[in-house]
């Protein structure tokens, strides 16, 4: 049996949890998983301002942090916070631990390949959309596959203690153990199926132990203390959820089913770079406190094709807010917005898109909101994206001048004009499998 834990589901995520995930107990395997979507915008942006950067800044110091722990060479450390620049994450791991050795797989950036898969007649058409990349050649700033778990188990077989990536499929962290602990061969499907559940399960942390669940949240204990997952997973595909005595949260049947739902299409055909998994046919059952046994777990061959992670530069934004309050929050808010609108039409500013939301009255559910009365306060968040720089600008000016100029009552805006910024967007697409050769690099 093997001991699987995750400390992180995304850049952003509680930067104490891999620690006490390494110091409360016994692990053999801690994974981070810091790669969202949108991270990999992120990171694009930061790289393009300064091509040493593209990666999740907080992981090399996280592994100095750790050191002392991983010196024991009990504990190995999976991650793709590489991001778009994974040896010069790798290279920063090594200078603020240099007595750790670090394993990169590489072969998931083809930005530099899109216009010869375009020539060789792949057209990557928008998985969502369906329209073809050709659409947006020009706009194309990174291109990422999405790689499985058999590159990190052959960078585990290399005797490295932290293995990096860039773009992987998140589960694949999870999965890669397993292939590397019990050897685990490709055409194995209900056993790499099996894997695939245990790290889908677990890959955005504190969600299997009661984080952000709507199951009973009220009775959870110390949720400022809360446990992140841990697998204990056994040769034969079968695993355990759990987590460490004494933290808190809780992991139960409800909570482990709720995550098994997260983000899939079809529960009969969960498309990995691995296997494609019948979600259909997992069990899971209470165990104990604490405790769930997850069995069964089926699958059958990966597709010929590999997902392509693609970010591409849409044009420009800004967005702006305001607080109006109590009496009459609401009213003066909606007519703030009237004005707002009013001016940019009398401007003749055009944009793709402008969106105003009401925090505190029906932002987060729309039309599906309760009605609601009077508020004490809410606050007025109006956005535009449009293609023309110079109309976005505009846009930014014209929103404070309502502090004075406007329905009376309006604060919250210290930090003055919202800033424009850049939307990088992002393009799912599949590539033949044969196409991508991951490697791996031992950094010294």
């Amino acid at each position: 049996m093997i001991r699987i834990a995750n400390g992180q589901g995304f850049w952003g995520d509680w930067l104490e949890a891999p620690v006490r995930l390494v110091e409360q107990g016994p692990i053999d395997f801690l994974t981070l998983d810091y790669l969202a979507e949108v991270t990999m915008a992120i990171l694009q942006k930061q790289r393009r301002s300064d091509p040493s950067l593209g990666y999740a800044r907080d992981f090399p110091p996280l592994m100095a942090r750790l050191a002392p722990k991983l010196r024991e060479g009990r504990i190995k450390v999976l991650a793709n916070a590489g991001g778009l620049n994974p040896l010069a994450c790798a290279r920063e791991v090594r200078r603020l631990a240099p007595d750790l050795k670090v394993a990169v797989v590489l072969g998931d950036n083809v930005t530099e390949r899109i216009g010869e898969f375009l020539d060789k007649g792949y057209p990557m058409t928008n998985m969502d959309t369906a329209e073809p990349l050709s659409s947006i050649r020009d706009q194309v700033l990174s291109a990422n596959a999405y790689l499985g778990a058999f590159p990190f188990a052959e960078a585990l077989g290399t005797g490295a203690g932290v293995v990096l990536s860039g773009r992987c499929a998140d589960a694949a962290l999870a999965l890669a153990p397993a292939i590397h602990s019990f050897g685990w061969r490709p055409a194995d499907h209900n056993l790499l199926s099996a894997g695939m559940v245990a790290g889908h399960i677990i890959e955005c942390g504190a969600q299997a132990t009661g984080g952000n669940s709507l199951a009973n949240w009220r009775s959870l204990s110390n949720l400022d203390e809360i446990g992140y997952p841990i697998v204990e997973l056994e040769p034969d595909g079968s695993f355990v959820v759990t987590k460490h005595p004494g933290s808190g949260g809780r992991v139960d049947s409800h909570g482990v089913k709720e995550q098994l739902l997260y983000e899939i299409g079809d529960p009969r055909a969960y498309y990995g770079p691995d296997c494609v998994t019948d979600f259909t046919s997992v069990r899971v059952e209470d165990e104990g406190p604490d405790r769930v046994r997850v069995t069964g777990a089926t699958g059958s061959a990966p597709t010929s094709f590999l997902k392509l992670s693609i970010n591409y530069a849409d044009g420009w934004k800004a967005v702006g807010t305001l607080v109006y309050t109590w009496p009459g929050a609401q009213e003066k808010a909606r007519e703030a917005d009237r004005i707002v609108r009013r001016r940019m039409e009398r401007l003749g500013l055009e944009f793709d898109e402008i969106y105003t939301e009401f925090l505190g009255v029906n932002a987060c559910h729309g039309a599906a909101a309760p009605p609601v009365g009077e508020v004490p306060e809410l606050q007025l968040r109006i956005g535009v994206r449009g293609r023309d720089r110079a109309a976005v600008e505009r846009f930014t000016r014209e929103l404070i001048p309502l502090v004075l100029s406007g329905p009376p009552g309006a604060t919250g805006y210290g930090e003055g004009r919202p800033p424009v910024r850049e939307i990088v967007s992002y393009w799912p697409a599949l590539i033949p499998r044969s196409e991508i050769q991951p490697r791996v690099e031992v950094v010294e």
